[in-house]
Parts: C-alpha cells; structure tokens; sequence
C-alpha cells in the first residue's frame, strides 16, 4: 500500500523539508505524504528509536529520509541541526514547525519550570528552528514554513502554558510572513482541533473516557484524523498556496464556534458519512490511538 494523497504525484520533486516531531503522531503522518508526493524529509526529533522507525517506514515504501536527533529548545543545537541538513541535501525548501507537547495542569500548579518548559517546546523551539532556516538557507533560496499550533481559541483550561506558547507562535506566524517576505519565504500556520492521533495516548490513563467524549463538543460529531491535518500542511508548503502567507488554517470542524445557549446538534453516522465532512485518511501506516480500542 501507499500513502493515499489528494494532491498530485511529484508535487515536491526534488523538494528538502524538514519535519520536527517527526516521530510520532501528526508529524509522522505529514512526513510521509510528503515522501510519497518525491520530497526528501528531513525528520527532527529527540527519541533517536522513533526517528529511525519512521525513517525506515519511509524508504519501504519508496521514499527518502533522513533524521536527525535534536532538542529544539536549545539554541546550539538547532543551528547545528539546521547545519547538517544543508549540509546533506544542499537546500532547505520547507519547514513544519511540529514539534511540541504540555501537560494537564491549573493553572495555580504549574511551576515556573513547568511553564517555561511548556513555552520552550511550543514556542521558543520553533522561532529558533525558523529562524536558523531563513538565516541558514531560505534568506537566499526563498521556501515556506507551517507553524503547528492549536485550537486555543477561547481559552485552554487545564493547558494555559500552551495555550499562551501556542498563541505566542500565531503572532510570530504573523510577525515572520511580513518581516521575511522580501526574502520569498512564506510563514503560516495550521492549528489542529481534537485529532484522532498518538499523541491522545500520552494523557493520563484516568482521562481516557473523557476524551473519548470530547466527540460530542465538536459540530460534526467526530474526531479529525492525522492525514485531514497533514492535507492543510501540505496545501499550505504547496505552490498553490503561494498567495498565502501569515494566516493560521483551522483544522477543527468548527469546534471553537460551540456556544452556550446554542444547542448542540451532533450530527448522526447517516450525516457523518455524507462525502463533505466523511473523514479522510489516507495514511496507510495510521495507527488507532490506544485511548479509542476499546
């Protein structure tokens, strides 16, 4: 089997992006389609096992990667990493800012260790591995970057470390696509509602029947799966976005609209699988959440 994308085959021919976070969940999709549609990906991540495996996952199916073992949220590292990859392939045509995570915490708990943990990952990494790829590379050969963030909008209870990171990367998307567009670098973002993806498994087991309710908040009555998030990643590196730059792409069907007093009408399976809001997922490789076999 193959990755099944929408877009057209070779679309990223001869193509380099990098993928931090490449080793799991929405990165390991997005990396795939990809490799499928001829990039070569650069993977990014601090597990070297799960870098491998995906990287591996690749070539059997035909595609090209490489990895790299890095720490985005240190500064040194990220300039050698970036270093490397030039130095590899030549080019550094697109980046997906992926990388991230954050754990369940009020707000009067959280640490100042925590917190700037959580904004180090989800924001501070991302700026300095955008950064090292304008300075190192897309300054003088132009690209596009996807910055991943999240459905903050309205607030993020239990998560406001992210939340404020992840509202910090909108305003540096927004900040970097002005300051960088003389250069033909494109800056965007795509912000992922609830997904269906590995990364639900690393919440504490006792919240598993609670996600597994989180479906009815949401008004098409479903989680959205890794392969709908990677199609608007993608999309947005493609040239057919290249009138695109400093937006944010919600991925989330339509959840922050929900409003008190609204009645939520959660569609049945009759209307889910109608083919405009039916999932997608053409990720041959996708594996089901442990959170959802039950």
């Amino acid at each position: 089997m193959s990755y099944g994308s929408v877009f057209a085959p070779g679309l990223f021919a001869g193509k380099v992006i990098i993928v931090t976070g490449g080793g799991s969940g929405i990165g390991r999709c997005t990396a795939h389609e990809l490799a499928a549609l001829g990039a070569h990906v650069a993977l990014v991540g601090r597990k070297l096992e799960k870098l491998q495996a995906v990287a591996g996952e690749i070539t059997a199916d035909g595609g090209r990667a490489s990895y790299q073992v890095c720490d985005i949220r240190q500064e040194e590292a990220v300039r050698q990493t970036v270093t490397s990859v030039l130095a590899a392939q030549g080019h550094i045509d697109g980046l997906v800012n992926n990388a991230g995570g954050q754990f369940m915490t009020p707000l009067e708990a959280i640490s100042a260790k925590g917190w700037e943990a959580v904004v180090n990952t989800n924001l501070t990494g991302g700026f300095l591995m955008a950064r090292e790829c304008y300075l190192q590379g897309m300054a003088k050969t132009g690209g596009a970057i996807v910055n991943i963030v999240a459905d903050m909008w309205g607030s993020m209870p239990g998560m406001g470390h992210s939340g404020a990171a992840r509202a910090g990367m909108v305003s540096f998307t927004e900040t970097a696509a002005l300051e960088w567009a003389a250069k033909g670098v494109r800056v965007n973002a795509v912000a992922p509602g609830y997904i269906a993806s590995s990364g639900m498994d690393n919440y504490p087991v006792e919240m598993a029947p609670m996600i597994r309710e989180m479906a009815k908040t949401i008004p098409t009555g479903r989680f959205g799966t890794e392969a709908e998030t990677a199609a608007g990643i993608v999309f947005l590196l493609s040239p057919a976005a290249s009138f695109i730059s400093g937006t944010t792409l919600r991925i989330d069907g339509a959840r922050p609209q929900a409003r008190a007093g609204y009645p939520m009408r959660v569609p049945d399976a009759t209307v889910q699988a109608r083919d405009a809001v039916k999932p997608f997922n053409g990720f041959h490789r996708a594996h089901t959440p442990k959170v959802f076999q039950v």
